[in-house]
């Protein structure tokens, strides 16, 4: 059983719903990225979430798309990523870690040699948020002959043909993208959150996660109340600019505490929705 199914299963038994963090390789700092992925688990993660940086992160809103240029600017590349997911998994080998990108820096890497790369270093599971159902041959069958699951997005505008389309190749999970446009950019609405949940779950078994425009711990507990999983990213990365902002010469440990301290404000939000 893969670490993704071991982990739904788990929170299935105990009827909880799993958090998903996202965070940006390398952002704000390569050294501690690491670091910070565990601090997120402590912090009560079920799954991690870890965005490879990209010149042109098209679907992501100006927080991220900054958070991408820091890490950037750092000297950040799949390799290193690939590079830190091993040394994350050296003390952990339980939290499930899905990369999420875009398809340029993994065809350049090779579909064939990204698969094998990434599961060497403990990497469960891949989002890529510009190859569509449609285009995934190639990589589908690398990923899937080292036992990676392809994990695919459905928007609030994905055609019911297409959503049947997109559940029959999906593994893992299914990322529900709850609003229209880039992270971050729209007001959140649950209650059509919920109803695209539904539709969802009468096409596939597959456990469905929420990301884009979660914010704080009244939003996931409305979006946990119909999801399997609530994905936080824009807010964790906004709360860290903010406080790398505040003040001059902070410990990077300060700047990921702010990030610590929201997330568990949404574990308890998550926690406290009903079942």
């Amino acid at each position: 059983m893969s670490r993704l199914t071991q982990v739904f299963a788990d929170l299935q038994s105990d009827k909880r719903r799993a958090l998903i963090p996202y965070v940006v390789a390398g952002d704000p700092s390569p050294e501690g990225t690491v670091s910070l992925l565990h601090s997120l688990v402590d912090a009560g993660a079920d799954i991690l979430e870890l965005g490879v940086p990209f010149s042109d992160p098209m679907s992501e809103g100006p927080v991220i798309q900054k958070g991408h240029e820091r890490a950037l600017g750092n000297g950040m590349s799949l390799q290193r990523v690939l590079g830190m997911v091993a040394e994350f998994r050296k003390d952990n080998d339980r939290t499930p870690i899905v990369m999420m990108g875009y398809a340029n820096p993994i065809e350049r890497f090779g579909y064939e040699a990204f698969a094998a790369a990434s599961a060497e270093a403990g990497v469960d599971g891949l989002i890529t948020v510009d190859l569509p159902p449609e285009e995934v041959d190639a990589i589908d069958g690398a990923l899937k002959a080292v036992g990676l699951d392809n994990i695919f997005l459905i928007s609030p505008t994905t055609p019911e043909p297409r959503v049947q389309k997109i559940v029959e190749r999906a593994r893992g999970f299914i990322y529900y993208v709850a609003v229209k446009g880039v992270t971050g950019s729209a007001q959140l609405d649950t209650d059509e959150v919920a109803r695209s949940v539904s539709l969802i779950r009468e096409k596939t078994a597959l456990p469905i996660a929420v990301g884009f425009g979660i914010k704080d711990a009244t939003s996931a507990s409305a979006v946990a109340a119909s999801a399997d999983a609530v994905v936080v990213g824009s807010a964790l990365i906004a709360e860290m600019e903010q406080k790398a902002h505040s003040a001059e010469d902070l410990e990077e440990i300060q700047i990921h505490g702010a990030a610590v301290q929201l997330l568990q404000s949404i574990r308890a939000g998550v926690d406290s929705s009903p079942s």
